[in-house]
């Protein structure tokens, strides 16, 4: 079988369509900067040549050494994870007065207080762009040439997200951002997800055509779409290797949590554990052995390439 390789990183401002073969992934890792054992297995994955992709949060506390690693790990290239939901803001309080809650000082914790709030106008639109412009400056602060933008628990799916996220990354001089709606084909291939949230990810796809054009309207690329959303914490070799298998031709990105199990991690605020290890090696099985496939990074979308729908 063939071996998925990195497009030569000095062709990284060319078109997409100038790439070959036609069928194209970004495997990114999301999390980077979130422990020390999440780090470690992204570079890693990266040196071995099946990782080009991976989104920084700026507010972590492994930042600074991710942030000091990521130089040394060409072509891995660098995005901005925007953080707006669990966890902490980069900006004072003062400046979100309802983006944080004051009582703690973080965000609201869960998704769906989240959209609860996004939905009846409750987070206004100038802090989410404030806030997001802060973490995205913060990495390029720290020397890193950001590749594009996405959110921790797909956050920027919603309209109210979307649209001063855009205009963040525009500010900040990005130029690519994650599709965060998963295709049918992968959905049906994903056999260990509940029907809950099985359903859930199919109906939140009806908003893709907004998101899309959106996009195209602000010039900023995006891929076909997001495979591994409904596989997030169940993403194994099968389910890798028949993803793989299905995938058909066009740019997608595959969204993975790879990392280490330690006893850093044991104290963060996550549901993804064990399977982050489980995925780290799944990645490292499979991936040498995808025929026909290159992998790429966000650095080498262009503002055309956004798929027309």
């Amino acid at each position: 079988m063939g071996q998925g390789t990195f497009a030569d990183p000095s062709s990284s401002m060319h078109r997409l369509d100038t790439l070959s073969p036609v069928k194209r992934l970004i495997v990114n890792a999301d999390d980077f900067g979130l422990t020390t054992g999440i780090n470690r297995a992204i570079l890693e994955l990266n040196r071995r040549g099946v990782l080009p992709s991976a989104t920084l949060m700026a507010t972590a506390a492994s930042f600074e050494e991710a942030a000091l690693a990521a130089g040394a790990h060409a072509p891995l290239g660098i995005g901005c994870h925007v953080t707006l939901v669990d966890g902490k803001p980069l900006l004072p309080l003062k400046q979100l007065p309802q983006l944080a809650l004051g009582a703690t000082g973080l965000f609201r914790a869960t998704l769906g207080s989240f959209v609860q709030d996004l939905i009846r106008k409750r987070i206004p639109e100038a802090e989410i762009e404030a806030e997001a412009t802060a973490q995205i400056r913060r990495l390029q602060t720290a020397g890193i040439q950001v590749t594009h933008v996405d959110t921790h628990k797909h956050t920027h799916m919603f309209p109210g997200v979307l649209r001063p996220l855009l205009r963040a990354a525009i500010a900040c001089g990005v130029t690519a951002i994650r599709n965060p709606f998963e295709p049918a084909w992968s959905v049906r291939l994903t056999p260990h997800a509940g029907f809950m949230r099985r359903v859930q990810v199919r109906g939140l796809r009806a908003m893709q055509g907004r998101f899309l054009e959106a996009a195209r309207r602000a010039r900023i690329a995006t891929t076909d779409g997001a495979i591994g959303v409904l596989a997030t914490g169940t993403l194994d070799s099968s389910t890798l290797r028949a993803f793989l298998d299905f995938m058909p031709e066009g740019v997608w990105e595959l969204c993975c949590h790879p990392g280490y199990v330690d006893s850093e991690l044991a104290n963060v605020r996550t549901r993804l554990r064990e399977s982050r290890d489980i995925e780290r090696l799944a990645l490292l099985a499979v991936l040498p052995h995808a025929a026909g496939i290159s992998l790429i990074d966000f650095g080498q979308l262009a503002p055309s390439s956004t798929p027309a729908r």
